[in-house]
C-alpha cells in the first residue's frame, strides 16, 4: 500500500494542476540546496516567467485564431493545427524533457529550451503562410517541453527541504496569475497591434529567462537517475497521436482525401501498438505499463482525457462564437476567459484538502457534471452575454476548481513512490494530449455539421469554412448565422457528454473503499 499523499504536497502542486502537476515530485526530491540564499529570487523570476511563456501560450493563441485565420486565408482545420501542433510536440515530449534535465543539467535543458521557444515564437511572428506557422508552432511545443519539467526541479535543487514547499507555492501562486492575465493582455495586443506581437512578446521574456539562469541558477543534475533517455518513445508518440488527429481532421475535408484519412488513422493505430511495445521493453520508459495495472491510477487518466478535452474544447471554440458571432473584440474576449484562471487558482487549494481529508471521489463526480452543465449552458447560446457566456464560464472555472487537485492527489496516492515522478509525467502528458483530441474531434464536428447546413441550404462550400461568417451586409446571412449556432451547439454538447463520461468513470471506480489501495 502507498502512503497517502499529505497535505502539504497536495495544496502546493495542485494549486496549479492544470498546467504542471510535478509538485509532488519536486517535493519529494532529495537534493541537498545548491543555491546562495541571496540567489533564489531570481531564481524564482526565471522559472516563473519561463513557465509561464509556456503556459500561456498554449492558450492565448486560442484568442488569435479568428484574425490569423482571415490573415493567412487559412482552412478550419489549419487553424486547428495552430493549436494542435504545439500540444502535440509539448505533450509527447515532457516527460522525455524532464529525464533530460535529470541526465545533461537542469540549467542547461532549461536554458537550451528556452533558447528554442524563442526562436520559434520569433518565427510564429514572421509567418507568411499558415504551414509556415504549424511547423513553427512544433519547434515551440519542442523548447517548452524542455523547459517546463526544468522549473521545479530547478527549484527543488535549489531550496532546501524547509522551505521547498514555500517556494513551489510561490511560483504555483505567480504562474496561475500570470496565466490568468495572459489572454486579457493577449487579447489587447492583438486589438491594438496584431496577433502577431502575442509571439514577439515572448523575446525580450526569454532573453531575460536566459540572462537571469546563466546568472542565478546553478548547474545540476540527478546522480540516482541512470539509463538511457527514451527519446525513441517520445517520438513514437508524436508519430502515433499525430497520425491520429491527421487522419480525423483529413475526414471532415470535402477535397475527397478520404483515402489519406483511413491511411493516417491505421498508421497512426500502428504506431500507438509500437509505442506500447516500446515501452514494456525500454530499459527507461517513459511510461512504465506497471502504472496502468492499478485501476485508480487508470480511471484518473481517463477521467483527466475527458475532462481536459472538453475543457479544452470549450476554449478552443469559444473565441469563434465570440468573435465572430457576437462581435466581441479579443480584448473583451481575454477579459471573459480570465476568471477561469483566478477561479481554479483560488478554489484548488480548498479542493486539495478535501480531496486528502473524503477523498477524491465525490470532488470528481461533482465537478465534472459542473463541466457538463457548462459546455450545456453555452451550447444553449443564449444572446444574453451574463447568461449565455459569463454564468456557464463561472460554472467550467468552479468544476475544474473542484477537480484538479482530487486528480492529481488520485494519481499520486495510486502510484509506487519509486515512479511518483513517471506517474506525474504521464498524467502531465494526458491532459495536455488530451486537448489535441479535443480540438480535433470538436473541431471536425462543428465543421461537417456547418458545411452540411449550408450545403442544405443550397449555398456552394468552396469558399466558406467554420469560424468565418460573412458580413451582415449578406442576404443570407442568416442562414450562416444558423448553420453556426446548430455546429457550435453539437461541438459543445460532445464536451457536455465528455463531462458526464467523466463524471460516470469517477463515481464507478473512486470508491473510497479503493482509493488509497495499491
Amino acid at each position: 500500500m502507498t502512503k497517502p499523499v499529505q497535505s502539504q504536497a497536495g495544496a502546493g502542486s495542485t494549486f496549479h494542476r492544470p498546467f504542471c502537476p510535478d509538485g509532488r515530485a519536486a517535493l519529494d526530491l532529495g537534493f541537498e540546496a545548491g543555491c546562495p540564499e541571496q540567489n533564489r529570487p531570481f531564481l524564482l523570476v526565471a522559472t516563473i516567467i519561463a513557465s509561464a511563456m509556456a503556459f500561456i501560450d498554449a492558450t492565448v493563441v486560442t484568442i488569435a485564431l479568428p484574425p490569423l485565420q482571415a490573415d493567412l486565408d487559412a482552412t478550419f482545420q489549419a487553424v486547428q493545427w495552430v493549436v494542435n501542433a504545439y500540444a502535440l510536440f509539448l505533450g509527447g515530449l515532457i516527460v522525455v524533457g524532464g529525464g533530460a534535465g535529470d541526465r545533461v543539467g537542469r540549467r542547461r535543458t532549461f536554458v537550451t529550451g528556452t533558447a528554442i521557444f524563442a526562436v520559434a515564437s520569433l518565427a510564429c511572428a514572421l509567418a507568411t503562410s499558415v504551414e509556415w506557422l504549424i511547423v513553427a508552432r512544433s519547434v515551440q511545443g519542442i523548447g517548452a517541453a524542455l523547459l517546463v519539467p526544468q522549473s521545479l526541479a530547478i527549484i527543488a535543487a535549489a531550496y532546501p527541504k524547509t522551505v521547498r514547499g514555500r517556494a513551489i507555492g510561490i511560483w504555483a501562486g505567480a504562474s496561475a496569475i500570470t496565466t490568468s492575465l495572459g489572454p486579457v493582455l493577449g487579447g489587447f495586443l492583438i486589438d491594438a497591434l496584431h496577433w502577431r506581437v502575442i509571439f514577439l512578446i515572448n523575446l525580450p521574456l526569454s532573453a531575460a529567462v536566459i540572462v537571469l539562469a546563466l546568472r542565478y541558477v546553478p548547474e545540476s543534475r540527478n546522480d540516482m537517475v541512470s539509463g538511457p533517455l527514451d527519446w525513441f518513445g517520445g517520438l513514437l508518440i508524436i508519430v502515433a497521436f499525430g497520425s491520429l488527429a491527421a487522419g480525423l481532421t483529413l475526414i471532415t475535408e470535402t477535397s475527397g482525401a478520404n483515402v489519406l484519412a483511413v491511411t493516417a488513422i491505421c498508421f497512426g493505430a500502428i504506431a500507438s501498438l509500437l509505442f506500447v511495445f516500446r515501452e514494456a521493453r525500454a530499459a527507461s520508459p517513459i511510461m512504465p505499463l506497471s502504472l496502468f495495472g492499478n485501476r485508480i491510477f487508470l480511471s484518473a487518466n481517463i477521467i483527466t482525457l475527458f475532462l481536459y478535452g472538453a475543457l479544452t474544447g470549450i476554449l478552443f471554440l469559444l473565441p469563434f462564437d465570440l468573435i465572430e458571432s457576437r462581435g466581441m473584440s479579443a480584448t473583451m474576449v481575454g477579459l471573459t476567459l480570465l476568471p477561469i484562471g483566478i477561479i481554479i487558482g483560488t478554489l484548488s487549494r480548498f479542493a486539495g484538502v478535501r480531496a486528502d481529508r473524503d477523498g477524491p471521489r465525490g470532488l470528481l463526480v461533482v465537478g465534472s457534471l459542473l463541466v457538463a452543465a457548462s459546455a450545456a449552458g453555452l451550447a444553449v447560446g443564449a444572446a444574453d452575454y451574463w447568461i449565455g457566456v459569463v454564468a456557464p464560464i463561472a460554472i467550467l472555472s468552479l468544476g475544474m476548481a473542484l477537480v484538479v487537485a482530487p486528480l492529481t492527489t488520485a494519481v499520486m496516492v495510486s502510484a509506487p513512490d519509486n515512479l511518483s515522478g513517471a506517474a506525474s509525467g504521464v498524467n502531465n502528458a494526458a491532459s495536455r494530449l488530451a486537448g489535441l483530441f479535443a480540438i480535433t474531434i470538436i473541431g471536425a464536428v462543428a465543421s461537417v455539421v456547418y458545411l452540411g447546413e449550408l450545403k442544405a441550404n443550397g449555398i456552394p462550400l468552396d469558399d466558406w469554412r467554420f469560424g468565418v461568417l460573412p458580413g451582415a451586409g449578406r442576404t443570407d446571412h442568416e442562414v450562416f448565422e444558423q448553420a453556426f449556432l446548430a455546429a457550435y451547439q453539437v461541438a459543445l454538447s460532445t464536451a457536455a457528454i465528455w463531462g458526464v463520461l467523466a463524471a460516470i468513470t469517477a463515481f464507478a471506480f473512486m470508491r473510497p473503499s479503493t482509493a488509497n489501495s495499491p
